[in-house]
Parts: structure tokens; C-alpha cells; sequence
């Protein structure tokens, strides 16, 4: 059964290598350790990872093959980091000995799902003004190659994993290269550290050879087929769908790593299964009110900025559902958090669809999914510091219902009877009197029935504070440019309102 294991194990790194340049500990070591038992004990994850080097070693040397076939390595730009994490793998992997079990990190996990998720987000790295295969570097790109490469190589050798995929963030975000080049140069350099990694390794622990010599060689080979075909893929295909699929891969693997390597925390971990059931809940919401909302405007004469408006009134008062079916403030400010992660991606190639910007009445590319993710962020931390720190809920209600209905009623009122536009200093000129005296006057209501029904302060009090805060809400929405009312002005009246009860 490890047998078997391990062989799947040194598939999924042969993947990541071929498309990412992803190093094979990154997958293999948590797998073998959590589910291998011939890998318990004290030395067991210094020979988990003895052997996952061994396995990039030909995986990678393959790999660089057929990127340097396709002419995807770029050593002028790259050589200065490859001396430098050869020089350092060594002393990493001498210090990883004598560190015994630290060598299985979890920064390595995280920075796996963290690449992958930004390469769903923007799966081509060519930027608008690339630079040349083989252009030298400026003195910027020597200091950055020295400090990477420095780091890089010690880690390599101590943790033996994370090495590829902080060489593709290197190269890619502060080099220049081309996600292929990137990959290519950085599968080359991996090669001579998996190599120097693994034979002072074993140098240092030589029974691990006479131990584990058939998993040793079983991975060798699986990794080296798997990394060959995907690389064969990925030269083939444009960077777009490159990007796209190692966005895939790499998520999918850090999250599956991540699961196993917390496994007994998430089986006892009660607040996962609290935001399921709140994620579960809402889900039914939204697409109740959709259903409702979408049904609505194809019977009746609804136009495009009302439409927009109602799409409005479903996305803060998901935030106020969340609050309502979760037991503490953490579920909510996560059912939050994890909203705004899935949806974003979905929103971003969403726009891709000829019909998107007629369906949400986007204004101009990028608003929607800015705005939602500015939203879901927002009221996350805004439910985090009034429910979790100051144990205020209904301060949080009160903020985002103030902002959400009155922001509506500003739209409509000011673009329908809007005459008089604003002209006091750092107010937007576009906005009108009539549409600001809307917001305070429907922010100062809305706001004085949310604190009556969900605070345990008199019906005086609740008006006193509403009083106070709709004007503050009324003039910050004014000074907002940019649609960045959605964060502005719940926070301004968050502040007002929390002041207010401290006193």
C-alpha cells in the first residue's frame, strides 16, 4: 500500500515539476509522512526528503531538456541565482539534519495555494513591456538575484521543498521572464540542487539508501514520466493556458497538501464545519433572492440602474445573513473571506461573456469583481472588530444597512431628480444635493430602526446615534471617489457608532 502511495505522490510532483517547476518535496514529503508509517520516527522526514530530491533529480533534468529543446532558458538572467543556490544547498541540508523533524515546513504549502490562486487570477505573466531572452541585469536584478538566491539555496537544502516555486515568483514578478522561461531556467537550477541536496543527504544519513531503496527508485522513474509529459504539454500550448493549468494544479495540490497535513486539527476543528453549514445556508439565499430578482425583471419594466440597485440590496445583505446563521463572529468573517476567494475568479473570467457587463450594468471592466471583493473583505473585518472585539454586533448591522440603503437611495434620487450638483471641497462634482439629502435621510431611518431591533440601547438612544452617524455617512459618501463608498462609508459610521457606545 506505500508502495502505491508514494508512487501517486511522485505523479502529482512529476505534474507540478513539468508545468511549474514545482520541487517534488512540496508534495511528496507531507504524503509520506501522514500516510506512510515506514516514515514515522525521528529521521523520517529527512528520508521523505532524501528521497523526493532524488526523484527531482532526473525529473527535472528531463524537464530542462525539453524546455531548452523549445528554447524556454534564460541563464544570463537566471546564472546568478543558480551559483548562488549551489552554494548555499549544502549548508541548508547539513542544518536540516540536525534539525530532525523541522524539515517538514508548511510556508512551502501555503505559497503553493497562494501561486496557484494568482495564476487563476492572471494565468499570461507577459507583461506590456517584457524583457528580452537574455537581456542582461541591471544592477536592481543582480541585488534581488543575490538575496533570492542566497535564501533560496539555504532553504532548498534545510526544507527541501519550496525552491521551484519561489524561483518561478523570482523570476516571473522581479525578473522579467516569461512564465515558460521562468519554468525552464528554473527546473535547470533545480537540477544541481536536488543532485547536491540528495547526495549530502545521504552523506550524512547513508541507511536511508539501504532502507527505502525501492521507494527510492519506484519514484524516481514515476516522477521522471509524469514530468515529462507535462512538460512536453506546456511547450506546446500558448502561456495563457499554461498559466491556467498550473493555476489548477497548484491549488488543487497545496490545498490537498494542506488538508493532510492538518488533518487531526480540521477533524477536531469545529468552526470548518460551522462555516460549511453557514456557507450552505447562504448559498440558498443567494439563490433564492436571484431566482426572485432575475424573475422580476423579466416580467416587469425594470431598468438597468434599478436592476443594478438590486443587485446592490442582495450583495450587503449577504454579509447580514452570514451574521444571522453563524454562532460566533468568526464563522461570519470567514463565510465572508471565503466568498469573496471563489467568487472572484469565477467574476474574472466571467467577464470573458458578451452578456456580462449587460447583466450587472458594469460601468467599466474590473468594477464588479473589485467591488465584491472590496465588500466581502470589508464587512469581514468590519464583523471581526465589532462582533469579535468590541462584542457590539449590531454596530456592524447598523453600518452596513445605513451604507447599503443609503447609497441606494442616493443613485436613484440623485440620477432621477438630481439638479444641483455638489461643489464643496474634495466632493465628487458628479454627485447632487438632492441625491446626498437621500442618503442621510434614508441612512438616518434605516439606520435607527437596524440599532432598535438588534441593540439593547433605548429607542432615544437608537435615534440619538442614528442622528449622528447619517450625517457622517451622508458627507463621507459625498468625498468618496471611485466606488469606494463600498468601504468608506460603513466604515465611517463603524467608527462613529463604536465611539459613541464607548462613551
Amino acid at each position: 500500500m506505500e508502495l502505491l502511495i508514494c508512487a501517486l505522490a511522485a505523479l502529482a510532483a512529476g505534474v507540478g515539476t513539468g508545468l511549474a517547476g514545482l520541487s517534488a518535496a512540496t508534495v511528496m514529503v507531507p504524503v509520506m509522512l501522514v500516510l506512510c508509517p515506514s516514515f514515522a520516527g525521528e529521521t523520517g522526514a529527512y528520508h521523505a526528503t532524501a528521497i523526493a530530491l532524488a526523484s527531482d533529480i532526473l525529473g527535472s533534468a528531463f524537464t530542462t531538456a525539453i524546455y531548452i529543446k523549445h528554447r524556454n532558458i534564460d541563464l544570463k538572467r537566471g546564472g546568478i541565482m543558480l551559483v548562488c543556490i549551489i552554494s548555499m544547498c549544502v549548508a541548508g541540508s547539513i542544518a536540516a539534519w540536525h534539525a530532525g523533524n523541522v524539515v517538514l515546513g508548511t510556508f512551502s504549502l501555503f505559497l503553493c495555494v497562494g501561486i496557484g490562486i494568482r495564476f487563476l487570477v492572471k494565468p499570461d505573466t507577459q507583461k506590456e513591456k517584457p524583457v528580452k531572452k537574455g537581456a542582461r541585469l541591471d544592477w536592481k536584478g543582480i541585488a534581488i538575484s543575490l538575496f533570492f538566491g542566497l535564501t533560496i539555496g539555504f532553504g532548498t537544502g534545510f526544507v527541501g521543498s519550496g525552491g521551484g516555486m519561489m524561483m518561478l515568483v523570482v523570476f516571473t514578478a522581479f525578473l522579467g521572464m516569461e512564465l515558460k522561461t521562468a519554468v525552464g531556467t528554473s527546473t535547470l537550477i533545480m537540477t544541481f540542487t536536488a543532485l547536491i541536496a540528495f547526495v549530502s543527504h545521504a552523506l550524512v544519513d547513508p541507511t536511508l539508501v539501504m532502507e527505502k531503496w525501492d521507494i527510492l527508485l519506484l519514484c524516481m522513474v514515476v516522477e521522471t514520466v509524469a514530468s515529462i509529459v507535462s512538460a512536453q504539454f506546456a511547450n506546446k500550448v500558448n502561456n495563457r493556458v499554461v498559466g491556467i493549468v498550473t493555476g489548477w494544479v497548484l491549488t488543487v495540490l497545496g490545498v490537498i497538501m494542506l488538508c493532510i497535513h492538518y488533518r487531526e486539527t480540521i477533524a477536531g476543528w469545529t468552526l470548518l464545519w460551522q462555516v460549511l453549514s453557514c456557507f450552505q445556508s447562504y448559498l440558498l439565499y443567494l439563490a433564492v433572492c436571484l431566482a426572485f430578482f432575475l424573475l422580476a425583471r423579466w416580467l416587469l419594466p425594470i431598468s438597468q440602474e434599478v436592476w443594478r440597485k438590486c443587485l446592490h440590496l442582495i450583495a450587503y445583505t449577504s454579509s447580514l445573513f452570514m451574521m444571522y446563521v453563524s454562532q460566533d463572529w468568526i464563522t461570519a468573517s470567514v463565510c465572508c473571506l471565503v466568498f469573496a476567494i471563489i467568487v472572484y475568479p469565477i467574476l474574472h473570467y466571467g467577464e470573458r461573456w458578451k452578456g456580462y457587463g449587460h447583466l450587472f450594468n458594469q460601468r467599466h471592466p474590473g468594477e464588479v469583481k473589485r467591488s465584491l471583493l472590496l465588500l466581502f473583505c470589508s464587512h469581514a473585518a468590519l464583523i471581526a472588530f465589532c462582533w469579535g472585539l468590541l462584542n457590539k454586533p449590531y454596530i456592524a448591522v447598523t453600518a452596513i444597512i445605513a451604507w447599503g440603503t443609503g447609497d441606494t437611495a442616493a443613485a436613484l434620487i440623485g440620477k432621477r431628480f438630481g439638479k444641483h450638483h455638489v461643489n464643496i471641497p474634495l466632493a465628487d462634482r458628479r454627485k447632487t444635493w438632492e441625491g446626498s439629502a437621500a442618503m442621510l435621510f434614508t441612512a438616518l431611518a434605516t439606520g435607527f430602526v437596524a440599532m432598535l431591533l438588534t441593540s439593547p440601547l433605548s429607542w432615544l438612544m437608537c435615534l440619538l446615534y442614528a442622528a449622528i452617524a447619517a450625517p457622517v455617512a451622508a458627507y463621507v459618501e459625498l468625498i468618496s471617489h471611485g466606488g469606494n463608498d463600498t468601504v468608506t462609508v460603513a466604515t465611517a459610521v463603524t467608527i462613529v457608532l463604536s465611539l459613541l457606545s464607548l462613551l
